[in-house]
């Protein structure tokens, strides 16, 4: 596994060895060892995976108590994926950065508590997985405005599938932020 670093602090991406032949691919998904000399965390509280159809996009979210890390990837399709930092008090605060998640070329995309995260999907139907540093606690979910004019992610969609609880989310500037440390 090689670790690269994302353009905003914290945020790196984790491109595994993939052994090819004629039957198809192997790659380790995880490798605690591994993971720590990387600087990654080792301990992950739960997984998700998560099945969408083209044009669905699911985000901006985050918790605001108990921050998930996430460690996404994509096992199924193409999508566009997004980070932003919403760490209070962060050089890069309000600012993103995006990557395709593509099943035929795969990596993992490390994003630490602090951030919001969304994606889109771009292929007919798209298996996205991901590991999360805490569980999921209804009460502490939270989501920014996919298309907050301040915050500017150049989405490659005009018009995305969303949910209520999406289309109704506040602008960065309403929103209650997460308590990190």
């Amino acid at each position: 596994m090689k670790l690269v670093p994302g353009r905003l602090p914290g945020l790196a991406f984790v491109e595994p060895r993939v052994f090819r032949d004629d039957r198809g691919f192997f790659l380790e998904s995880f490798n605690e060892e591994r993971f720590a000399e990387l600087g990654l965390p080792t301990h992950f509280a739960q997984d998700n995976h998560s099945h969408s159809k083209q044009r669905v996009l699911r985000g901006l979210h985050y918790q605001v108590v108990r921050p998930q890390g996430k460690l996404v990837t994509v096992t199924r399709g193409s999508i566009f994926d997004v980070a932003v930092d919403i760490r209070e008090g962060s050089a890069t605060f309000g600012q993103w950065q995006s990557t395709i998640l593509d099943a035929a070329e795969p990596k993992f995309f490390w994003i630490p508590p602090g951030f919001a995260h969304g994606f889109c999907v771009l292929s007919d139907v798209a298996d996205f997985l991901y590991k999360c540093t805490e569980v999921y606690v209804p009460e502490h979910d939270r989501a920014i405005r996919w298309n907050d004019p301040t915050l500017g992610v150049q989405w490659p969609i005009d018009e995305p599938l969303l949910s209520a609880k999406d289309a109704a989310a506040p602008l960065l500037r309403d929103a209650e932020l997460p308590r990190i440390g």
